[in-house]
């Protein structure tokens, strides 16, 4: 499970995040319809500022192998951010 920990000068919280909804999520991001309607509804912002560019398709089967791979080293911390006015964001295994 993957472990969102936000801590402000108001408030505190923890985000659980199963690797359940991780693997929906890559489901949802990787898919033909999302990526065609991404690209559809950035570019006219793109346009405006003559950016070319388009959402790649992305390989479900990799970003699920790491996922995997990642199951394997809990308590590994991806992130952890400090702000200057006293934020902080940890993201653990």
């Amino acid at each position: 499970m993957l472990h969102v920990n936000v801590k402000t000068k108001e408030a505190k919280f923890s985000i659980p995040v199963p690797y359940v909804l991780l693997n929906i999520g890559i489901s949802l991001i990787t898919s033909k319809v999302f990526i065609r309607h991404a690209n559809k509804w950035s570019k006219p912002h793109l346009d405006k500022k003559n950016i070319n560019f388009s959402f790649p398709s992305i390989d479900q089967s990799e970003l699920k192998h790491i996922i995997k791979e990642l199951k394997k080293h809990k308590g590994l911390e991806l992130v952890n951010v400090k702000a200057q006015d006293g934020t902080e964001v940890i993201v653990r295994l």
